[in-house]
């Protein structure tokens, strides 16, 4: 089958399958999702299997070793995703949620409630999780789904669909509700931009090239995934202690996420006393460092950072390092170089913890916490679509409320106007 043909059949059956899972009760769906969280954990062994011959291709092909690690499953990652599902399930269902009732004079009742987007389609690149993530979160919230992972990861989706996918279909999902484009074909995601007949959203999950190219094409609508370029400010009056160890978490935890910091900005005046040993610390721990002028008094190792360094989503072990004057200074570098995605203070000042939350445009601003806990998994919301960096109703971790439109119902007896 060619791309078209495929496209176009998954489309037209994930539209049929919309429509009938919009109404299913909240217990078909719960269902489902522990359904889907148990085959998991049972098929385990075969989409490590599958998995497997992606990981070998990539370090074949020369994937950095951040991406490997994206595209790596575990036994222990495969029962977090299936883990998801479970906490997906146990949320409250979000459709027919009643968000506001009127009655006008003249007696009409207006309620606002929620309802699905419809069809989903989710274009993403490297982690098979997203495969489970997302069609967990479109099920709950009513929403049909249609996958198009990357092709360093096919194997693995391909295994982890035909798991899913059976177990919700025998706990009552209809079939065509869950599906993946397998054809690797590039041109496949083009024709999918256009594909407004069947998909009422496009979600694109994945690096800064493959964002702009959804969102510069693409006939569907677009929920855009932005990329992280995410800062950490050591304020002068920080716990050292404190803010050693959220800069060093927020840089090596996973350095292939968006929430990853890329650029740690340090107070001048506790730059002597802090840089040196935090420096240390992360050349031990293999990150390459890129610095101002500044901070190459402070470590042998920091290469002169570029302008183009302060503007890039490194998503691997590289780190970008700024002595600023004071927290104007870091708030004006914030601005210029932020992707409005995750900005963190380390500070005892409840006055400049204040001014930057209030001032730093972005979807999540954190005092005295790691930029790493931007995830739905961490926010509570069972797992996440992808994060939103646009101002719209869905900005930061999208859940089940941001995967849902709302519709108007109203009431009345016989008003005419």
């Amino acid at each position: 089958m060619d791309y078209l043909s495929e496209l176009t059949a998954k489309g037209k059956s994930a539209k049929q399958a919309g429509r009938k899972l919009a109404t299913l009760s909240t217990s078909i769906k719960n269902k489902a999702l522990v359904s889907m969280a148990d085959a998991l954990e049972q098929e385990y062994v075969s989409i490590l299997t599958a998995n497997a011959i992606d990981v070998e291709n990539g370090r074949v092909k020369g994937l950095p070793e951040s991406m490997l690690d994206r595209l790596r499953l575990t036994e222990s990652r495969i029962q977090a995703m299936a883990e998801g599902l479970r906490q997906i399930a146990a949320l409250p269902d979000p459709i027919g949620e009643v968000l506001s009732q009127v009655r006008r004079p003249n007696g009409l009742e207006i309620n606002k409630v929620r309802v699905p987007l419809g069809v989903i389609g989710i274009i993403y690149e490297s982690r098979p999780n997203v495969t489970v993530d997302a069609t967990g979160l479109c099920l709950k919230a009513g929403n049909a789904v249609l996958l198009r992972g990357g092709s360093e990861a096919i194997h693995s989706n391909i295994a982890i669909i035909k798991v899913i996918a059976e177990a919700a279909y025998e706990a009552g999902i209809p079939v065509g509700a869950l599906q993946l484009i397998e054809t690797t074909d590039r041109q496949a995601v083009n024709a999918m931009l256009k594909l407004n007949q069947y998909l009422d959203v496009i979600i694109p999950r994945g690096g800064a090239g493959l964002i702009k190219t959804v969102v510069e094409n693409s006939t569907v609508p677009v929920i855009e995934t932005g990329t992280g370029i995410c800062h950490t400010f050591i304020d002068e009056s920080a716990d050292l202690h404190m803010a050693q160890e959220v800069a060093l978490n927020a840089k090596i935890s996973r350095p292939g996420t968006c929430n990853t910091m890329e650029t740690l900005l340090v107070h001048q005046r506790i730059a002597e006393q802090f840089l040196p040993s935090m420096l240390s610390l992360y050349q031990k721990a293999g990150v390459e460092l890129r610095g101002c002028l500044e901070t190459m008094k402070y470590h042998e190792i920091v290469k002169l950072a570029s302008d183009e360094d302060w503007a890039t989503e490194y998503l691997d072990f590289i780190l970008s390092v700024k002595v600023v004057a004071d927290l104007d200074e870091a708030l004006d570098h914030i601005h210029q170089y932020s992707t409005l995605h995750s900005e963190a203070i380390i500070t005892k000042n409840t006055d400049n913890a204040t001014r930057f939350q209030q001032e730093v445009d972005a979807a999540a601003v954190y005092v005295n916490a790691s930029t790493r806990f931007t995830d739905g998994f961490e926010f509570g919301f069972g797992a996440e679509i992808g994060i939103s960096t646009q101002k719209i109703h869905a900005r930061g971790p999208m859940g089940l409320a941001e995967l849902t439109s709302i519709k108007y119902l109203i009431n009345g007896n016989g008003q005419i106007r």
